[in-house]
């Protein structure tokens, strides 16, 4: 029978724009978007670091490092999850984000939990 994995980090996002925090004449759209971090190894593993890429459609980028997440470093045992909600602005309707969190397991070492590259788009703006 294989073994389960020691580092197994799931990352699941969604999005939403937030058509009152937003001024399209004016070039500001504002989205939420929530994050589900899932711990599906078989060791504890903590948020250490977050980086992002946010990246617009002309294709400008800004990048965030940080500590943890929401001033949290949350610690994730075998089958626990932690979720939360954040939000960026961009200066066009659509764009997306992608990135990591670096982690660090019970034993000491260090790995990242890749995040998915996820859209973020003004309602109507996609086919």
């Amino acid at each position: 029978m294989p073994k389960e994995p020691l580092h197994k980090i799931d990352v699941k996002t969604k999005s939403a724009y937030i058509s009152e925090h937003s001024t399209p004449t004016e070039g500001h759209f504002a989205f939420s978007y929530t994050v589900c971090i899932q711990n599906h190894g078989s060791m504890a593993a903590r948020v250490i670091t977050r980086h992002w890429v946010i990246t617009d459609i002309d294709g400008n980028q800004q990048e965030v490092f940080g500590e943890g997440v929401v001033g949290k470093q949350p610690l994730l045992r075998p089958g626990e999850q932690f979720e939360y909600t954040s939000g960026t602005v961009l200066n066009t309707p659509i764009g997306y984000m992608t990135g990591h969190y670096q982690m660090m397991s019970e034993d000491g070492a260090l790995f990242k939990a890749e995040i998915a590259p996820f859209t973020l788009s003004q309602p109507h703006q996609l086919h």
